[in-house]
């Protein structure tokens, strides 16, 4: 979140008071295969450790400092900690194993949307969490990106609004494919989200959720 330390349960709370309709997260496994909430794969960017996350235990990813003072959070915290829907982002495709146990065991199939760039990880949490509602991430992508999200099993596609058309937009709809718009931070990328008839859109900011509800 654009607001506060990313991918800390402070920028998840500060979410959920927002009034967002979902929460955005993303996944790794640790060295001892725990599902950490971070968006990198190493630690440079976001704590004041180094290295990549699956060289380290849980343990010591919750010595680092994640932002004002916040621990790095496994997945089963930030489940316990807001009530929102939560879209979980697969970013290591090993990841999609230990997701689809916690989501069987804790019954999550309602309340949890799971998302990737990797075509095989979709394809891997549709096939092991029946009902599961699954998306296709893509930042570039070919024509062929519609027919990957079917072959995936995706139920939507969320593409880089920086480079979606209409037509794309068309051909997904048409294929039975919703579209989400990512990520949209302006008012223009906004408005092109409505006139694109887009069913979702993810931000980094509460305003622009607020923004949103003022002008429907």
């Amino acid at each position: 979140m654009g607001v506060e330390p990313e991918n800390t349960l402070r920028s998840f709370l500060r979410a959920e008071q927002e009034g967002m309709d979902a929460i955005e997260l993303d996944l790794h496994l640790s060295k001892d295969g725990a599902l950490v909430v971070m968006h990198d794969t190493s630690v440079d960017r976001t704590t004041d450790g180094s290295g990549a996350i699956a060289d380290r235990t849980l343990a010591e990813l919750r010595e680092l400092d994640a932002g004002q003072g916040e621990r790095v959070p496994v997945f089963e915290e930030v489940l316990d900690a807001v009530r929102s829907p939560i879209q979980a982002e697969i970013k290591d495709v090993a990841a999609a194993r230990a997701l689809a146990e916690v989501m069987r065991e804790r019954d999550l199939v309602e309340r949890v949307e799971v998302s990737s760039f990797h075509d095989e990880a979709v394809a891997e949490i549709a096939a092991l969490v029946p009902g599961v509602r699954t998306v296709l991430i893509a930042s570039r992508w070919g024509a062929d990106v519609v027919e990957r999200g079917k072959a995936a099993g995706a139920a939507r596609l969320a593409l880089s609004i920086r480079r979606l058309s209409l037509e794309v937009v068309e051909k997904a709809h048409g294929a039975g494919l919703g579209v989400i718009g990512w990520v949209v931070n302006t008012p223009e990328q906004l408005r092109l989200a409505r006139a694109f008839q887009l069913e979702a859109v993810t931000t980094d900011l509460p305003e622009v959720r607020n923004l949103a509800r003022s002008t429907a």
